[in-house]
């Protein structure tokens, strides 16, 4: 009898017995029983794993041409092809049905081969096991009545854990014969803030050293469902003083609610002269002029912010003002696509803000646009966008805040679209045509007529099957236009049920004026990317259907709420806070409004080619018009693709620009500028020091600033002469200027 140590390998008992020549020795010594007696399914057992482990993942074998010969489906979204280049490719060499042991899948996974992944899992791993079980059985591609995955549910999805704690996620899966599965040790997990909340890959929640809040993805087989987690103060705030706190719309009732639940409290108002600023520049996209400024400042008027508001809403600066932030969204590039095809698409967009027409018609108009790029401006997206998956690309991430860009090539990583529903959603736009000059960059000028043709195809990239327009999700309102879907398509968006197209403009705008959407990035509404106030959008974007689309009465409601005009001084509680709305959160201004407000605090203006002069910056029509101030503080990259993003942090080459530009300096120190005006007029000290603090600042100097301005424009009590008055004057607007509270927004 052979005496065998108890920890010998299948591997090693397999060289033993080749190497004493007896098969009946292999033959009697029976490796350990698999842990799974049922057949193995490929798609509910074996992809698990290998998911799990890593291997097609985008970094390993999941990346677009596979890792050292051996590819898979990014993330298991393609079965088929992940059985064959395991079972058929490279010759069927990754498994071996003689001897499963021998099996090159199971010796690089446990490192008894060479594997730049590393070992993976261990021999006597349930993963191991599994993976021999469906060699041994043949690794056949379904198992025999193998159920299908409807998808997986968690024991609980909202979490409230302190400091240094942990829990527990529970991930179950459902299948169609009615059976579930425990599939947390399967499943992966991903914090979008591991510092706040780390999650083990059993699924353990661990809280960091610091309050906050972040969701964790879940995902088993591309079945992905959400935790919320939130680590509150360790200070409880009384639930009285919440209670207490002024409320003017339901914006306020949301926000303090979830306030209450982090235990952090609300700094206080932040006052007029603020109030007056923040709304000018959000809303109209400029500052107060010091006339404006005193006139609301003085006023005792119980309802000045809501007149205000009211009267900001109707200026003609807010059509540039809010155009030119769709204008990033919508505007490509002239030298690709035609100076007056993007002139004639500047016109249109400010044009639907001047006849004030509602979101909904406005992205009908556009998605729906047909006839000549001269005549008809909304015409210029489809000679930008020139084919239908370009165009499900673009209208999917602007009007539903989904991104399905990666569902072109595979499943969605983080979300459930397939790239199936990519190109079914691209179908909606098969029937597009283009008659007339293409183009040819670097100069396109000729004239394009966009129309629509019966016929139009798309086909799905791997299979070649004509695929039928079908929405991302729910169901058309009736029969298919065959002559051009895309009305169908906006029918479709407007559903009550699609949630998506209202809530992606609240979020649009509430960012623009919050400095930070319920949602980051805007426009990526994915369920693994949750809102910090669900409550919050769904109720803004309610209020916004029921208006009926109007964007100027969602300002209003934001514009008006308490929870805009906080303070953006922390307090004790909220020091920390980023995402809840407990304060103002400070930005610097947009470039084009600050760029305004060296125009309106020198009072001289702007020289930009291409447009008229006495033109705001914020009218231009096209990114190519240089101006290198614009450049410096973030406006989109002429050459950028859209939807255009904006570079919105602060940099040293804005502090030096500010400082040191020779053109801001001219405009300051300019015989036709204000500080020449003032020197040259009768005004006291004091008037002049409270022009220049409402026209820099919107507010009036306090004791400490008008003494230090007196001794600058004063001596021995008296105002100094015109021509050292002046040097005075243009030396303090200039500090004035580069002063954090002109430039940053609180």
């Amino acid at each position: 009898m052979l005496n065998l140590p108890a920890t010998i390998s299948h591997r090693s008992l397999f060289a033993l017995g080749a190497f004493c020549g007896t098969c009946c020795l292999f033959m009697n010594i029976q490796a350990a029983e698999p842990k799974l007696n049922r057949p193995v399914s490929f798609e509910l057992d074996i992809q698990p794993i290998l998911t799990k482990a890593g291997c097609n993942a985008g970094a390993c074998h999941g990346k677009q041409r596979g890792q050292n010969g051996f590819q898979l489906s990014l993330l298991a979204y393609d079965s088929d092809f992940d059985f064959e280049a395991i079972t058929r490719a490279a010759r069927g060499r990754r498994v071996s049905y003689s001897v499963p042991q021998s099996s090159l899948l199971l010796e690089k996974a446990i490192g008894l081969k060479p594997h730049g992944g590393g070992k993976r899992f261990a021999e006597d791993s349930e993963e191991y096991a599994t993976l021999l079980t469906w060699i041994e059985q043949g690794s056949p591609r379904v198992a025999p009545e193998e159920p299908e995955l409807l998808g997986i549910s968690l024991a609980r999805n909202d979490f409230s854990i302190r400091t240094g704690e942990s829990a527990q996620l529970t991930v179950t899966a459902r299948f169609s014969d009615g059976t579930t599965r425990d599939v947390t040790g399967a499943a992966n997990y991903l914090s979008n803030d591991a510092p706040v909340v780390k999650v083990t890959e059993g699924g353990e929640l661990q809280a960091g050293k610091l309050p906050g809040e972040t969701a964790v993805m879940v995902r088993y087989m591309n079945r992905i469902e959400v935790a919320s987690v939130i680590i509150p103060r360790a200070d409880d705030i009384p639930a009285e003083r919440y209670q207490s706190l002024p409320r003017n719309n339901f914006i306020d009732d949301l926000v303090y609610q979830k306030l209450e639940k982090t235990g952090v409290f609300p700094s206080g108002d932040a006052g007029d002269a603020t109030f007056l600023r923040r709304a000018y520049t959000d809303i109209i996209g400029r500052i107060p002029t010091a006339e404006e400024a005193r006139a609301f400042l003085d006023t005792g008027h119980l309802r000045k912010r809501e007149h205000l508001i009211d009267d900001l809403l109707e200026r003609p600066e807010y059509v540039d003002h809010w155009a030119n932030q769709w204008a990033d969204l919508l505007r490509p590039n002239p030298y690709r696509v035609g100076i007056k095809a993007v002139l004639n698409y500047d016109n249109w967009i400010r044009q639907k803000f001047r006849d004030n027409v509602s979101y909904d018609q406005f992205a009908r108009e556009l998605i729906t646009a047909q006839g000549s790029t001269w005549r008809n401006g909304a015409v210029t997206l489809y000679r930008d966008r020139r084919s239908p998956d370009e165009m499900a690309t673009l209208v999917s991430q602007l009007f539903l805040g989904i991104r399905l860009e990666c569902a072109k090539c595979h499943h969605h990583p983080f979300e459930k679209w397939s790239q199936r529903d990519f190109y079914q959603f691209a179908s909606f736009f098969g029937n597009v045509r283009h008659k007339g000059t293409g183009l040819s960059p670097p100069i396109s000028g000729g004239e394009e007529t966009v129309y629509v043709a019966a016929g139009g195809q798309v086909r799905h990239p791997k299979t070649d099957e004509v695929l039928t327009p079908i929405p991302l999700f729910g169901k058309l309102g009736g029969e298919l236009d065959k002559e051009d879907p895309r009305q169908d398509l906006v029918s479709w968006m407007l559903q009550k049920n699609n949630g998506y197209f209202a809530k992606v403009q609240v979020n649009r705008i509430w960012a623009s004026m919050m400095e930070r959407g319920l949602v980051e990035p805007v426009d990526d509404l994915r369920s693994t990317n949750p809102p910090t106030n669900p409550e919050l959008l769904d109720a803004l974007a309610q209020e916004f259907v029921d208006s009926g689309f109007d964007q100027k009465q969602l300002i209003k409601t934001i514009a008006l709420s308490r929870v805009y005009s906080l303070s953006s001084l922390p307090n004790e509680s909220n020091t920390m806070d980023r995402v809840n709305y407990a304060r103002h959160y400070r930005h610097r201004m947009r470039a084009e409004s600050l760029m305004d407000a060296v125009t309106e605090i020198t009072e001289t203006p702007s020289d930009m080619r291409g447009v008229p002069k006495q033109s705001r910056s914020n009218q231009i029509w096209t990114h190519r018009v240089s101006s290198m101030f614009l450049d410096t503080f973030g406006r989109p990259d002429a050459n950028q693709d859209p939807p255009c993003e904006r570079t919105s942090e602060s940099s040293v080459a804005q502090v030096l620009h500010m400082m040191n530009s020779r053109q801001i300096d001219f405009r300051v120190r300019s015989d036709s500028s204000r500080a020449a005006r003032l020197a040259k007029s009768e005004l006291s000290a004091e008037q002049i020091a409270e022009e220049l603090y409402l026209c820099i600042f919107s507010r009036y100097p306090d004791e400490s600033e008008m003494q230090h301005a007196k001794s600058l424009f004063e001596a021995g009590g008296k105002p100094l002469e015109a021509d050292r008055l002046r040097p005075q004057i243009e030396d303090l607007m200039w500090a004035m200027m580069n002063a954090p509270e002109c430039i940053i927004q609180n």
